[in-house]
């Protein structure tokens, strides 16, 4: 028995675990109401202005387009002069006292809008007391207006939660006003205000339910488009070590087998010669293997390796020819000395090239393109420029999935070059790239 006792006294401090659910519901509601209703009540939060973005607003004058930035004060504003002209209609005597009690709730909603839901109910029934007209109870027909206009307002400003305590606060209210203060009004305007304001809260809420669904529906799309873009950042990255790999892998090859074949050229080699060689082959073999088995992890499954070269900047008239036989008229312009290129150079310069057309079939049929290569000093400079389409305004929208751009910045920042890519004030586009190189000595070194 001394042990159940035990067992069945709650401990110092935890008597609040074993609280009921619907208690612990009950003090949930109340905190929720202390904190939207009653902390930091008359904060200071002012309305912000309109966006003028949408699709009308959009197409103001830049004056017109100012103004329209204001259209919810100046609603907010129109109502509760109406408000005033029915205090001033019903009250005749008290107009001076009513009016400003009908209006400055409705006007504070847009500086303080949970106080001015305490500032409208304190309101109510002032208005009760020194209004000559006795049409209403426990709202006058201008308080009731004011009442309903300040919920909305309110319940548009803040969240639907505090939108549910003013309607509660409102009702609790009422019922005090119906039962305990009127018992002589048969005539009482609750159940109506209680009604619209519960009709306009719930279309408020769906309001903002649907509004909240569109931020999230966008930021999802934003992160999805995020996510579109890596992935495509690392499919071109493991395009571009495929063709690295290929190139290097044949470089690497070729290495091996000429020095394993060199001391066969010579007659009567001397063993260091022999040795010197043999080492040579031992370590591209070395560093063949090594990058096949780090290089080849991103090869997919059914990739083979092309059986052709990769191709280099020699190959640019052929990609040209067939750029013509799709309807693009473009020229190439070759400016200094011709020279041979590290290959990685070369067949990421050919590839800016192909994909700088490919965007100029796609994005401006029947323009006509030009192709500039400059051998300068440390580099090789490219640029390709494409007009205007002759018919914009018959021009579809790519299916493409716009990521060319992205691709070449890949293929420059690998070899540490600059890019550059914009639309031209004639309305065509232009890619401009420089790919340093190392400069060579002439033992090679």
């Amino acid at each position: 028995m001394t042990e159940t006792t035990q067992t069945q006294t709650p401990p110092p401090g935890g008597a609040g675990a074993l609280r009921s659910p619907e208690y612990r519901l009950a003090m949930g509601a109340l905190s929720g109401l202390r904190q939207d209703l009653f902390h930091n009540a008359f904060a200071y939060r002012p309305l912000p202005r309109m966006s003028v973005d949408g699709p009308i607003t959009r197409r103001l004058p830049g004056r017109l387009r100012d103004y329209a930035a204001w259209t919810p004060h100046a609603m907010i504003a129109t109502v509760g002069l109406i408000t005033l002209l029915m205090a001033a209609v019903d009250n005749d005597g008290a107009a001076l006292l009513l009016g400003p009690l009908a209006v400055l709730p409705i006007l504070l909603t847009m500086l303080r809008p949970v106080g001015a839901f305490w500032l409208s109910l304190a309101a109510t029934p002032v208005s009760q007391v020194f209004g000559s007209s006795w049409d209403g109870w426990p709202w006058l027909p201008a308080s009731f207006a004011c009442h309903l206009t300040v919920l909305t307002v309110v319940a548009i400003r803040t969240r639907p939660r505090t939108a549910a305590y003013m309607w509660a606060v409102t009702a609790a209210y009422a019922f005090v006003a119906d039962v305990m203060l009127g018992p002589g009004h048969y005539g009482t305007n609750s159940w109506p205000m209680l009604f619209l304001s519960a009709l306009v809260l719930l279309v408020v809420a769906v309001w903002h339910t649907r509004k909240e669904a569109r931020q999230e529906v966008t930021a999802q799309q934003t992160v999805t488009a995020q996510e579109r873009s890596k992935r495509t950042l690392l499919e071109e990255r493991t395009n571009i070590a495929r063709e690295l790999h290929d190139v290097v892998a044949h470089h690497m090859s070729v290495v091996a087998i000429q020095a394993e074949a060199a001391p066969y050229r010579v007659e009567n080699p001397p063993p260091e010669l022999e040795r010197a060689f043999a080492t040579i082959r031992e370590n591209a073999v070395a560093a063949l293997t090594e990058l096949r088995r780090v290089l080849g992890v991103v090869r997919a499954e059914d990739y083979e390796a092309p059986d052709t070269p990769q191709p280099t900047l020699a190959d640019l008239d052929g990609l040209l020819a067939n750029v013509r036989d799709t309807g693009l008229n473009v020229e190439k312009t070759v400016t200094g000395a011709v020279r041979a290129l590290p290959q990685g150079v070369e067949l990421s310069a050919y590839r800016i090239v192909q994909e700088a057309l490919s965007n100029s079939l796609r994005h401006a049929p029947g323009a006509s393109a030009r192709v500039e290569i400059g051998y300068v000093l440390g580099g090789l400079g490219l640029r390709i420029i494409n007009g205007p389409p002759p018919a914009p305004a018959l021009v579809k929208p790519s299916p493409g999935a716009g990521h060319g751009i992205t691709g070449m910045r890949e293929r420059v920042t690998m070899l540490n070059g600059e890019m550059t890519a914009g639309p031209t004030d004639e309305g065509g586009y232009e890619v401009t790239v420089f790919l340093p190189v190392a400069a060579t000595t002439e033992d090679g070194s």
